[in-house]
């Protein structure tokens, strides 16, 4: 990539030429002699773009040989995660119990969905808020807080120790994705971290609306900024595609969804993000999730909220696998 990058830009050079400049000396110390002008400047921009054209043409072509590109997580594998915060007790099942507990029952969770269907491997996965939409605006007025590195760092070993996979997910409260998700490219370059990005606290467009007042929302283009970054980071650093996973549970948290457009580079994961009884997440996901599709779908269990009122219960690798169409390759426990 490297090399081929540097020949691209080497070719989008302007000519250099000379051309006469009244009223100046040139090289003979005569008025009217030719000098050189000055280069044009660059348009790194544009010379990106054309390098992500290519790559991405590129891409396209040996995913239609193939299926995907080398390396893809899905549809070759069902991702199970747990979902929280390491440093929260009220955000999921991660951070919520101390790790060792944690990680024996996530072992448990782990054998049963390789047990409910044996035909495809389980892929383990955490899955971190890792920009955090809060309750205070914050000295800018954004509303969200990034965990620390030293965070971050801690979870990232966590799930290199028991051989997950990383999910860094992000509410931006009043911020942007634009503005947000550089913040964790220096992560996103390892192959085996991946992303997620939460409507429900995406308020930008919505002035004056705390965190947890109303449902928030996303656009395709919000979406499309995301796929172009993760792309981008695969290609730089040469890497598998990388997993992006999508919360759902109402119609207007994703806008324009027909206008999504998709990268053999990325793989996106539409995730029913909703609690309730197993009628209603069903019909939510049939409804939000089935006759909106995108690409691959998730869905989520909640350990404290889905088996209430009682005498509900929190849906199992068996009920969601023979109940739901499609089958979710992402399954997240919050």
């Amino acid at each position: 990539m490297a090399a081929s990058l540097s020949l691209l830009a080497a070719a989008s050079l302007p000519a250099c030429k000379t051309s006469p400049n009244e009223g100046e000396k040139g090289a003979t110390g005569a008025t009217g002699d030719s000098v050189a002008a000055q280069p044009a400047p660059i348009d790194t921009i544009k010379i990106k773009a054309m390098a992500m054209r290519r790559d991405s043409l590129k891409a396209d072509s040996i995913a239609r040989k193939t299926g995907q590109l080398p390396g893809a997580i899905l549809p070759g594998h069902r991702i199970v995660a747990f979902y929280g915060n390491i440093r929260s007790k009220g955000m999921g099942i991660l951070g919520r119990e101390p790790k060792e507990q944690m990680f024996r029952k996530f072992a448990g969770v782990l054998k049963e969905w390789q047990a409910a269907d044996p035909s495809i491997p389980v892929q383990a996965a955490l899955h971190n808020v890792t920009i955090t939409a809060q309750g205070t605006p914050g000295k800018d007025g954004k509303w969200r807080l990034m965990n620390s590195k030293a965070t971050i760092d801690e979870v990232l070993s966590w799930a290199r120790e028991h051989k997950c996979i990383l999910f860094l997910d992000v509410q931006p409260g009043h911020s942007t994705l634009p503005v947000e998700l550089p913040k964790l490219e220096a992560y996103l370059k390892q192959p085996d971290v991946h992303l997620g990005i939460d409507p429900e606290f995406s308020l930008a467009t919505m002035p004056g609306v705390r965190p947890n007042q109303r449902i928030g929302t996303l656009d395709a283009k919000d979406v499309n900024f995301t796929i172009n970054f993760l792309a981008r980071i695969v290609s730089e650093n040469h890497l598998p595609p990388k997993v992006l996973t999508v919360h759902r549970f109402t119609r207007k948290m994703i806008t324009n969804y027909k206008n999504i457009k998709l990268d053999p580079r990325v793989q996106v994961v539409m995730h029913m993000d909703g609690h309730g009884e197993p009628t209603l997440k069903k019909d939510s996901y049939h409804d939000y999730i089935q006759t909106e599709p995108v690409q691959y779908t998730g869905f989520k269990l909640f350990y404290e909220y889905d088996p209430k009122p009682k005498p509900h219960h929190m849906m199992t690798p068996v009920e969601v696998l023979t109940q739901l169409t499609p089958k979710p390759l992402y399954i997240q426990y919050q």
